[in-house]
């Protein structure tokens, strides 16, 4: 699986990047979703991949979004953030289409924005729930955003991309305040930081971009080795702080990972066992099985 570059999106578009951007600076463009609907419907919709760009989708009609191994139904109204490491699309299911959306690059803040880290944001983290039904409040909301975005972008002010920059970290932690609040605001102490420094560890070895790939940290004894912790101490903190053991926390990634590569690569299963760390394909398809009742081939062939 390779991301779909700006280039590509622009391409799909049929139309040309703008000049006004430069390379120094990153990308930032907002969009109408009815008018991209009515451009791109006969060409086909863009597949579901990986993106090498950010994207903030404010959607008005009934879609189905297909983010890394969740398929979620949107009836209406949603806002929904997109990340370039999972891969997503989603799906219009009637002819009736609005909204906007904004797309950008991690260098449109990182140049101008000294130690920011868009990754570390809980609303991009791998593992979450980035689609997120709206009220008619924060539909309001919501749209004064984007719709001060629209303005901002044609304005010939100086600074209008300081404003812009803004504007999506105002939709970034408005997104962050529909999650769960124990999400987003974690007590500081040592065992939330054994907890922390686990999760970006395992999180660090995702996604799997090539068969070469392999998994270097798979056991909880690999991670607590890793982290200069008892095994014994590390398995008690992740119980005591999120309900579920460092196996479980594992087995769950890994899990995951192993549903994205049968389901949008051509990889053997063979290859993706070796990926994922396991010394024999049996072990794998053992593994496999036992979490999901298929065998990887059945569930590589079967219909989403």
């Amino acid at each position: 699986m390779k991301n779909t570059s700006l280039e590509e999106f622009y391409d799909h578009l049929n139309v040309h990047i703008p000049l006004g951007i430069s390379k120094e600076i990153g990308h930032f463009n907002i969009f109408d979703t009815g008018e991209i609907y009515q451009k791109v419907k006969e060409k086909g919709e863009m597949p579901y991949n990986k993106r090498a760009y950010y994207k903030i989708s404010l959607i008005h009609g009934k879609n189905r979004a297909e983010y890394a191994d969740k398929v979620i139904q949107i009836e209406q109204n949603a806002l929904l953030f997109a990340t370039p490491k999972i891969p997503y699309n989603y799906i219009p299911e009637n002819g009736r289409q609005a909204g906007q959306f904004c797309i950008f690059t991690e260098e449109f803040f990182t140049q101008s924005i000294s130690g920011i880290v868009l990754d570390e944001f809980p609303i991009f983290m791998s593992g979450g729930y980035p689609v997120f039904e709206l009220k008619d409040e924060e539909i309001k909301d919501i749209s004064h955003t984007f719709s001060k975005m629209s303005n901002e972008i044609s304005s010939d002010y100086a600074f209008k991309y300081d404003l812009l920059r803004t504007y999506v970290l105002e939709l970034i932690h408005y997104g962050q305040k529909l999650q769960p609040a124990a999400t987003l605001h974690p007590t500081h102490n040592a065992a939330v930081r054994v907890t922390s420094l686990f999760i970006e560890l395992l999180e660090r070895q995702f996604p799997i971009e090539s068969p070469q790939q392999k998994l270097k940290l798979r056991s909880a004894r690999d991670f607590a080795d890793h982290l200069a912790i008892h095994v014994n101490h590390l398995n008690k903190v992740l119980k005591e702080n999120t309900g579920i053991t460092t196996t479980h926390f594992i087995t769950k990634r890994i899990l995951q990972e192993a549903k994205i590569l049968l389901k949008q690569t051509n990889w053997s299963v063979s290859e993706i066992a070796y990926c994922l760390g396991f010394e024999e394909v049996a072990h794998f398809s053992n593994f496999f099985k036992k979490q999901t009742d298929l065998a990887p081939f059945n569930y590589r062939n079967c219909p989403q």
